[in-house]
C-alpha cells in the first residue's frame, strides 16, 4: 500500500514539475532565448560559434522583456517602448556577429510578422 502511495505522489510531483517547466518556457507570453535562437539558427544558417555568441544576447533580451511585461507600474505604451529599445539593442549586437548575407536575411525576417520570435508583449493577460 505504501509503495502505491509513493508511486502516486512521485507521479504527481513529476507532472507538477513538467507543468511548471512548460509555463516558465513562455513566461508572460515571451518566448525563451532557446526558442528564439533555434528560430534564428534555422532562418539565418547560423554557425555554432555564432549561436554561442548570440545566445547570451537573446537571454538578456528575454530577461529584460519578461521584467518589463510584468511591470504593472508602467503604462502599456511605456512597456512597449522599452521592449522595442531592448530589441533594437539586441538586434545591433546580433548583427555584429552576422555576415552580409545573414544580415540581408535578417532584414527580410524583420519585415515579416513572427509571433514565435517576438512573443506577446501587449501586457494583456489572458
Amino acid at each position: 500500500m505504501n509503495r502505491i502511495r509513493l508511486l502516486a505522489i512521485g507521479t504527481l510531483l513529476v507532472l507538477a514539475l513538467t507543468t511548471l517547466a512548460q509555463q516558465a518556457a513562455t513566461t508572460a507570453g515571451v518566448p525563451t532565448a532557446e526558442g528564439q535562437l533555434k528560430f534564428l539558427a534555422g532562418k539565418l544558417d547560423l554557425t555554432s560559434v555564432q549561436q554561442e555568441k548570440i545566445k547570451p544576447i537573446l537571454q538578456e533580451l528575454h530577461d529584460a522583456t519578461v521584467k518589463l511585461v510584468q511591470d504593472e507600474n508602467m503604462s502599456r505604451e511605456e512597456r512597449l517602448s522599452k521592449v522595442r529599445d531592448s530589441r533594437f539593442t539586441a538586434d545591433k549586437k546580433i548583427r555584429a556577429t552576422l555576415n552580409d548575407d545573414q544580415k540581408k536575411k535578417l532584414d527580410q525576417l524583420e519585415q515579416e510578422a513572427h509571433p514565435e520570435l517576438h512573443g506577446d508583449v501587449s501586457g494583456v493577460k489572458n
